[in-house]
């Protein structure tokens, strides 16, 4: 599959996929927010990217877990703001 169409192809999976947070680690269990409902959910880090660390954010598409950057850097940027924002 080429490069592009591997792109559009997760990009399409993203918009339909669930997304979740995660908020901790704990053992072999990340303890992770769903991003729309805010419910807490258990995932075994075995079927999470190698790549996640607390704050990353990932995808559901109903069969694999994928880091999605983007959304992480959005809420990054989304709590930074109100931290400024604290301090003006």
């Amino acid at each position: 599959m080429s490069h592009v169409r591997l792109v559009i192809h997760l990009q399409n999976r993203k918009e339909k996929a669930m997304k979740f947070a995660i908020d901790k680690i704990e053992g072999n269990i990340a303890v992770c927010q769903n991003i729309e409902n805010t419910e807490i959910v258990e995932i075994d880090v075995c079927n999470l990217p190698k790549e996640i660390k607390e704050g990353s954010v990932v995808f559901f598409d109903g069969k694999d877990y994928f880091l999605d950057e983007e959304e992480e850097n959005k809420i990054r940027k989304r709590i930074q703001d109100k931290m400024n924002k604290l301090w003006e």
